[in-house]
């Protein structure tokens, strides 16, 4: 029959194999069993994260993320790696700042929102130093969804007669029942997924306040997952409220507690966002000659994200930001 047969309508690479039977071959070596988890961010970037990977990044814009990971990245000269810039502004611009990826999946990237863009990671791109994909916000989600669902594409009706389809992977199908015309997804499985949230018990069943985005999909389309988390409590707390349990403990591969590790990213019901800071950031990564001074300072001069912290202002900022998200957001949370 005519027109059944996918057709590629974009020139952009697929970096991930979409074969939910390769990946399952992964996950069926997985332990399922309610093991200690819990272990320092340096040892969990040293055990699962090895040059070469392809990482997702939990949160949304400057909002969870897993900054603290992101630094040991940097600290321990990962190379190599691929990126899904699904939502990515702070995360990306610390990576590209680092000069640690090579292939990126792009969505939103560079732009630090209403801030401005990243000197840096632009120059990514107008050197050609990344090889590229194209995808909308939209289309990456679902491409994590359609791993999480253990299938290998989910037809869509996006991003059609756009130069974001034209430099993606995405193949044209005809649908079966109704002949129109979709658009197949390829599922996206990455290596790693490094996701921050408000609380995970040491088995690394985890909880989020608030919005999720697409972190649920990416925590079950990942083959490995460190999740850092503002606390570390007991498995008593975590069944006392099962239903608020986003992520399950079989999906995670380690357990870090990082206090305030998604600053200067805004962490919701916990702290806002260091306005100051990523300013700061921005008028270092305005060249290698600013950048580099400023990353010895704050990233390879430092031995953990406590140290960092501490040069940001330490307890009396961190409080100052806390008291800034609690004006809007009701009472402080113990």
């Amino acid at each position: 029959m005519s027109g059944t047969l996918p057709v590629q309508i974009g020139v952009g690479k697929l970096f991930m194999d979409p074969d939910p039977d390769r990946a399952r071959e992964f996950f069926r070596q997985k332990s399922r069993a309610l093991t200690d988890k819990t272990m320092s961010v340096k040892d969990a970037v040293a055990t699962y994260i090895q040059d070469g990977e392809y990482l997702a990044v939990g949160g949304f814009g400057t909002n969870r993320i897993p900054t603290a990971a992101l630094h040991e990245i940097l600290r321990q000269g990962k190379k190599g790696l691929g990126i899904s810039g699904h939502t990515a502004t702070h995360d990306f611009q610390i990576m590209a700042a680092g000069g640690v990826i090579n292939r990126v999946d792009v969505a939103y990237v560079v732009g630090l929102e209403a801030r401005g863009l990243s000197r840096a990671a632009r120059r990514l791109f107008e050197e050609a130093r990344v090889d590229v994909c194209e995808w909308s916000n939209a289309a990456l989600a679902w491409r994590y969804k359609a791993a999480a669902m253990g299938v290998p594409f989910l037809p869509t009706r996006v991003m059609f007669g756009t130069d974001t389809g034209k430099y993606s992977a995405a193949r044209e199908i005809t649908c079966p029942f109704t002949r129109k015309k979709l658009l197949a997804l390829p599922a996206l499985y990455p290596d790693v997924a490094i996701i921050h949230v408000h609380r995970a018990d040491k088995y690394g069943n985890a909880q989020i306040d608030g919005i999720s985005v697409s972190d649920l999909d990416i925590a079950r389309a990942s083959k490995k997952v460190i999740i850092t988390a503002e606390r570390i409590v007991s498995d008593d707390i975590i069944r006392g409220d099962p239903t608020r349990t986003a992520i399950p403990y079989f999906c995670v591969d380690a357990v870090c507690e990082v206090r305030y590790g998604s600053y200067p990213g805004n962490m919701p019901y916990e702290y806002f966002s260091d306005e100051d800071h990523l300013r700061e950031w921005l008028a270092a990564d305005s060249g290698p000659e600013t950048l580099r001074p400023f990353l010895d300072k704050y990233i390879y001069g430092t031995k953990d994200f406590s140290e960092y912290l501490e040069l940001c202002g330490g307890k009396r900022r961190m409080e100052e930001l806390r008291r800034l998200e609690f004006l809007g957001n009701g009472p402080e949370v113990a």
